[in-house]
């Protein structure tokens, strides 16, 4: 794991390069200010103040031994508001300027310690890294305050990423039981793990789902609790499941390719946990983490098949593909039988949800208004966008059955992310407020300290809608 500590210092006035900030709708009236050589310079790189752009300058150099003034080069940084830094506005720097100190000039860096810091960490497990040179660090004084929520934010976002990058071989129910574990030894919470038999008695859907793989991946109901008994309870659920094959319903190859990812809900409501844990949240925490591999055996689920529940509920299974949902009723039917004050789940659940909003927004799905717009506005404020769809009561019929309670998935195309929703609403209790992350856990595409691969979607906007509910 990257140290991110050690990348924002304190700044007592040590030797560093100058970072000016300027956005395309200043730049002109900045540029005038400059000397002719420093604008013959600006010109000739073609800088015009664009978001995510920089230009080195040399440096005209200091004054006696005036330490404030760097030695060698400066840089000019466009960003998207100079009055506004983002949690991304300073991710293109802390990935892409030379390894030395860095300090911005008359900007504040507060709000942008995040990018800074998480552009800085790559996934290397697999393959060295050529030519990789050491850390960007960055001199603040006014900002120096957040350091601390910056690094524990970027230390769960690397969590997520490395969980998602890591294949399935090396990141099994077993593998995600051992992360939980260590996270409960650390933090004094309490580790429950249920498997065998007693999965199958209490929580048949986990069981059903993960049958297949029972031999080399048995599946597991992950439980941590942590925190003291009288603090407000909260429940975060995330799927795990650590391979998706589609099971009979199998995916194509094409479609397999990236199911190493499918655990990407655990992912991130394990370092929400984390989260929580670390800055000592006051909070009762129970996090629950279904882990299994939807697999392919002589004792695999089948479409037809009907499953009984913890809820009590049967269901006719319709698409073995459909089993995030499966696994997610047992566990969000046991995290609201504690009665906590809200309900959190994640999970990489539909296409449709892709299909609708694309990579990178979540869709977010709430049966209370004002969490919804509470975890709306924190995404907001965090750069880590969010967008609510409807529970729509009148697509429920889709999930009805003519010979159980309801089917796992709806026949058509229909509303896909929808009705996922609601077969999940009918685990839930209804006077818990519950807020459901449809997340894609991954980025196709890079952008500024957001590399291709895993990514932690909704994961920051949710640690900040907690904090300000329940920090102090």
């Amino acid at each position: 794991m990257t140290d991110f500590k050690a990348l924002i210092e304190a700044d007592s006035g040590q030797t560093a390069r100058t970072i000016q900030i300027v956005d395309s709708a200043h730049f002109e009236d900045w540029l005038k200010g400059q000397p002719d050589s420093v604008r013959a310079m600006i010109t000739a790189a073609q800088f015009t103040g664009k978001a995510d752009s920089h230009v080195l300058l040399p440096a005209a150099g200091g004054k006696g031994d005036d330490k404030t003034i760097a030695t060698d080069y400066s840089v000019v940084a466009g960003v998207a508001d100079q009055d506004r830094l983002d949690a991304w506005s300073l991710a293109r720097l802390g990935g892409g300027l030379p390894e030395g100190h860095y300090r911005l000039h008359e900007t504040s860096a507060k709000g942008a310690l995040f990018g800074w810091l998480i552009s800085q960490h790559e996934f290397d497990r697999y393959k060295a890294l050529p030519d990789r040179q050491g850390p960007s660090v960055l001199l603040v004084k006014d900002a120096i305050a957040q350091k601390d929520e910056a690094v524990r934010q970027a230390e769960a976002t690397a969590m997520v990423r490395d969980m998602v990058n890591t294949p399935a071989a090396d990141m099994g129910p077993d593998r995600l039981e051992e992360i939980v574990d260590k996270l409960a030894e650390k933090h004094g919470g309490e580790l429950k793990v249920t498997r065998g038999d007693t999965l199958e008695e209490h929580f048949p859907m986990i069981h059903g789902v993960g049958k297949a793989a029972m031999r080399a991946h048995a599946p597991r109901l992950i439980e941590l609790k942590w925190g003291k008994a009288d603090d407000p309870k909260i429940a975060i659920v995330g799927k795990g499941v650590c391979f998706d094959s589609g099971g009979l319903s199998m995916k194509s190859a094409a479609g397999m390719l990236l199911m190493k990812k499918d655990m990407g809900g655990a992912a991130h409501a394990i370092a929400l946990a984390r989260l929580v844990m670390e800055a000592n949240l006051p909070v009762r925490l129970h996090l629950l983490v279904p882990a299994v591999e939807n697999s392919v055996d002589g004792n695999a689920l089948r479409p037809g098949d009907i499953l009984n529940s913890r809820k009590g509920l049967t269901v006719e299974v319709t698409n073995t593909d459909a089993e995030g949902r499966l696994v997610l009723g047992d566990a969000l039917t046991l995290a609201g039988e504690d009665e906590p004050e809200l309900i959190i789940d994640f999970a990489t659940l539909t296409g449709a949800a892709r299909v609708a909003l694309g990579p990178d927004l979540p869709a977010m799905f709430c049966d209370d208004r004002e969490m919804a717009d509470g975890l709306l506005q924190a995404g907001e404020a965090e750069s880590d966008p969010l967008w609510q769809m409807p529970l729509w009561s009148g697509y429920d019929a889709m999930l009805s059955s003519p010979i159980a309670d309801c089917v796992n998935s709806a026949s058509g195309s229909f509303a896909g992310c929808i009705t996922a929703a609601l077969f999940l609403k009918k685990f839930t209790p209804e006077s818990v407020p519950w807020a459901h992350f449809d997340t894609f856990a991954w980025r196709p595409a890079a952008k500024p300290g957001r590399p291709q691969g895993g990514e932690a979607l909704g994961l920051r906007a949710s640690w900040r809608y907690l904090q300000g509910r329940f920090g102090t």
